[in-house]
């Protein structure tokens, strides 16, 4: 077996410590999850299930979220590795598990970032009245391919003034939502709604209402729009104290993430009325923009502009956990180390960056050729693959810390059955998700691939070219698979990492770490 160990390099590269701060860590986790996007996105089809009870199957989605955002939180704080899930699975778990909880947080990049700028492109022409151009599908991927292009090198070139873009547009995307939610509201109660307005109601916060199936579709659809709070801790070896803020980040975007959404969600159906979004339900970008123009008049480039700023953001903060993943893979050998190269003059990870963006721009294109169905439907298949690595998560939290359970009772609730409680619930989404896509009915267009649905095919591919890449990589480089799994052995969880044993082998690829040239 021939391992495959970088030669000396001439210098050693290493991350950028104490690049951002918390304020920076906090945007990056709240515009990775894209949230006027992400609600432009969802807000039609969950109605369309759950009717007025939308606000409330936010307010359930947010219950895992939280409880993997706690897993989060404490694995940083032994373990503040910008691998993540993959760091801390690998240790709780074993490396074949944590090598495709890697994978899995790869993949997710790979399928929705190419979505994510097409997205910004169509709103933004919408915006500044180029409604033409956003109808073209040579320009609009053609301008596509230039955001990919553009946030990717943005990300390389300088990860202080990527944090600092972000700040900027999640406050710009915010309060353009709220102005929208604000001014909804306004026009329900004043009675000059045009379209089928109702009085909002605290009923509206219950997530059972509208039935049990309801609410496991309603759900599927509300993990989806929290998924990409954890970017910020992607950037733990960047950030400054990194063994804490990272993770405060995380559970502190999901908050005001449960706020956006309950708000903007009540403000949405209120105003719209059930008929009217679930009858659009299948249109929904274009839904949130006639809801704009119905709420705002010549003003609805304010939401235009919100959804188009929150895609953006997302197209690059959605490239920072791929890439730093693939990172922290490849320095502990489980990608060929050509990933592990950092930037000697940015200290980013260049090649990981680029890798990302050029593989999830082929994946765009190729994806529009086949349908606009097959996009939506590469969107669909995230929801497994989030639900997957998430779920991993949580029970490695509970696996790793065992010993420290039975220490007291916040850390049997936040560190042991939070998390699992978490993961159990995303398991039980997973298999719901997994039978329901198998159903071809169930996806875009009704499109049958092998007699499953689209977006199940998807997954399985992915997945099927995981393990594929997995063996070979195990064929080539032995050192990460000897890797066993191992315990926290601290005595508190308000150590820090320096009580995290390290295995040889992970210690010699930390000291092995290749340097870029030039």
């Amino acid at each position: 077996m021939v391992e495959d160990t970088p030669r000396t390099p001439a210098a050693t590269a290493t991350l950028r410590p104490n690049a951002i701060g918390f304020v920076d860590a906090l945007a990056i986790g709240l515009n990775a999850t894209s949230p006027a996007y992400s609600l432009a996105a969802v807000i039609g089809p969950i109605v369309a299930l759950v009717g007025v009870h939308a606000p409330g199957v936010m307010l359930a989605s947010f219950v895992p979220m939280v409880l993997i955002a706690s897993a989060f939180y404490y694995l940083n704080r032994a373990d503040p590795d910008c691998g993540t899930t993959f760091s801390w699975v690998t240790r709780a778990l074993g490396p074949t598990t944590g090598w495709l909880g890697g994978w899995a947080i790869t993949m997710t990049g790979v399928l929705v970032v190419g979505s994510l700028a097409d997205v910004a492109v169509n709103f933004g022409l919408l915006a500044v009245g180029l409604d033409g151009w956003a109808g073209n599908t040579l320009i609009r991927q053609a301008l596509t391919v230039l955001v990919i292009v553009t946030m990717a090198a943005l990300c390389v070139r300088d990860t202080q003034a990527a944090a600092r873009l972000q700040n900027v547009l999640v406050l710009l995307q915010t309060v353009c939502l709220f102005v929208f939610a604000a001014v909804a509201l306004y026009r329900v109660y004043a009675g000059t709604g045009s379209l089928g307005a109702l009085r909002p109601s605290v009923g509206w916060l219950d997530p059972f209402g509208a039935g049990s199936t309801a609410l496991t579709g309603g759900l599927l659809l509300g993990v989806f729009v929290y998924w990409g709070w954890e970017s910020a801790v992607n950037l733990t070896e960047e950030t400054k104290d990194p063994s804490s803020a990272p993770g405060r980040a995380g559970l502190w975007s999901t908050v005001v993430l449960l706020a956006t959404y309950v708000s903007v969600a009540f403000a949405v159906v209120a105003f719209a009325g059930t008929g009217y979004l679930a009858a659009h339900a299948d249109d929904e970008e274009a839904v949130f923009a006639s809801l704009a123009r119905e709420a705002l008049g010549g003003w609805d480039w304010i939401v235009l502009l919100a959804v188009a700023t929150s895609a953006l953001a997302s197209t690059q903060t959605t490239i920072i956990p791929a890439s730093r993943t693939a990172l922290s893979m490849a320095r502990r050998h489980a990608l060929p180390r050509r990933f592990g190269l950092i930037h000697d003059r940015y200290r980013t990870p260049a090649v990981g960056t680029w890798w990302v963006a050029g593989t999830a721009t082929v994946w765009y294109l190729f994806i529009h050729l086949i349908s606009e169905n097959a996009l939506a439907d590469s969107l669909t298949a995230l929801s497994l693959l989030i639900a997957f690595y998430y779920a991993l998560t949580g029970i490695a939290c509970a696996v790793y810390h065992r010993r420290l359970l039975t220490a007291g009772v916040r850390e049997f609730l936040f560190i042991g059955a939070g998390p699992l409680i978490g993961a159990g619930m995303l398991i039980w989404l997973l298999v719901e998700a997994v039978v329901d896509m198998a159903d071809p009915a169930n996806s875009s267009g009704g499109t049958s691939w092998f007699g499953l649905g689209p977006p199940l095919v998807i997954a399985l591919g992915l997945s099927l070219a995981g393990l594929l890449v997995m063996l070979a990589r195990r064929a080539a480089s032995g050192a990460f698979w000897a890797e066993r799994p191992t315990v926290h052995e601290g005595t508190a969880v308000d150590e820090g990492p320096a009580d995290l044993p390290d295995s040889s082998a992970d210690a010699a690829a930390r000291a092995a770490e290749p340097a870029a040239r030039g």
